[in-house]
């Protein structure tokens, strides 16, 4: 792999959306290639500002009418394409944002977010390479037959699909790029994944001459904050459902009735921002309640997870060979449940069966289990191996343009 000290100082640029599950995963190998000298760009909205600065990297503002980290869930929709429809939206309006804003201050090499769209335009408006950072999981030989096509079919008989895909073509057609919106966006050139192979779906079928596979990048994470165990906790249980679909008080009672004053346990309950104490009811001592938690730094010390199972939390539980019970919410949530389970290192609760008996059950089942241990610490042991931050950034800089 090419050696950094090799290679001429670049300008390398980081786009990515307003949303904790795309921008966290990239910030420790923006960190690297900081720390090896390159001068790195992120272009994200306001609200990421601080968080890409600790990075070292040079925030460039844009403006996006993305619904932000702060607004209530039911700002998405509920349709598939409620969902999709907000990124073409805001990409279409973002692009001149950015053209304006690195106007001859080009960069040698585009790094970018999977919902980043304007990212590959302006790779190809610059002719420099661009590199896909892939917060979750990647298309295998056979997705678009097993998965894209019932998914996508309904919506793509619509007249509002035909409306959504007709101006998608349009967008990249003015912009010099006849391909069609679903490669587009699901099949990129050349990406780097920053998921354990582990938690790839038909791993087996994935092209790795495009993808390449680093695990887990997660730094110490210093700046978040650490959390002690408690002296006399035997057992520590964290709930955590991420940071966007969070609004589920009846879901937060039950795990306090499942948990609450069990002998020997501690739970570390967050419940993001759109749960008041008040619709959780009495809580017991040993149950503490935050809008936000070190996440990471809880799992080192805890004994059982219980999780949305977004890419991120999930290879989290991983990499600390932390038991996990998953109850997805949305989107890929459903399938990294399943592949978590089929690891043998997590149950699969679906929202409407997670009740306290249910959960108390699940979890004690996991956390006594000798051999999901074994298997979480095989799983462990081969994440590490994938090489993490380092790799990604030899990757990278592999990608630069030589000269």
């Amino acid at each position: 792999m090419p050696n950094s000290a090799s290679r001429k100082r670049a300008h390398i640029a980081m786009f990515s959306i307003a949303a904790h599950g795309h921008v966290n995963p990239s910030l420790e190998v923006i960190r690297e290639l900081v720390a090896r000298g390159h001068r790195v760009t992120y272009a994200i909205p306001r609200v990421f500002e601080e968080k890409v600065a600790e990075t070292g990297a040079e925030p460039v503002r844009y403006r996006s009418t993305l619904p932000s980290p702060d607004d209530d869930p039911s700002a998405w929709g509920t349709t598939l394409l409620d969902n999709v429809e907000p990124f073409l939206d805001d990409a279409i309006q973002v692009l001149p944002q950015l053209i304006a804003a690195y106007q001859g201050d080009e960069p040698d090499l585009v790094l970018h977010d999977i919902t980043a769209y304007p990212a590959r335009v302006l790779a190809r408006r610059w002719g420099v390479p661009a590199v896909s950072l892939s917060p979750n999981l990647v298309a295998w030989e056979g997705y678009e037959e097993e998965v894209a096509d019932s998914m996508w079919g309904e919506a793509r008989a619509s007249e509002r699909g035909k409306a959504y895909y007709a101006k998608f073509t349009n967008w990249l057609a003015e912009n010099g790029i006849g391909q069609h919106p679903d490669p587009f966006v699901g099949r990129p050139d050349r990406s780097i994944v920053l998921i354990p192979k582990a938690l790839q779906p038909n791993a087996d079928r994935v092209d790795e001459k495009s993808h390449s596979f680093v695990g887990a990048c997660q730094g110490e994470r210093a700046t978040q904050g650490d959390w002690e165990r408690p002296a006399d906790a035997e057992r520590v249980l964290l709930v955590s459902l991420g940071s966007s679909f969070t609004k589920q008080p009846g879901f937060y009672r039950e795990c306090v009735r499942a948990f609450g004053d069990l002998p020997g346990w501690h739970v570390v309950l967050q419940v993001g921002k759109h749960v008041t104490a008040d619709e959780l009811g009495e809580v017991p001592g040993n149950v503490e309640v935050h809008h936000w938690v070190p996440q990471l730094a809880i799992l080192r010390k805890a004994d059982a997870f219980i999780t949305h199972a977004g890419a991120g939390g999930s290879q989290e539980g991983l990499a600390t060979a932390t038991p996990m019970v998953a109850v997805p919410q949305a989107v890929d949530q459903f399938g990294n449940a399943d592949v978590l389970q089929g690891l043998g290192v997590a149950r699969h609760v679906p929202m409407d069966q997670a009740d306290a008996a249910t959960l108390r059950a699940a979890v004690l089942a996991l956390v006594d289990d000798p051999e999901v241990r074994r298997r979480l610490v095989s799983i462990q042991r081969d994440m590490a191996a994938e090489g993490g931050t380092r790799r990604a950034a030899d990757l990278i800089e592999a990608e630069l343009p030589a000269g």
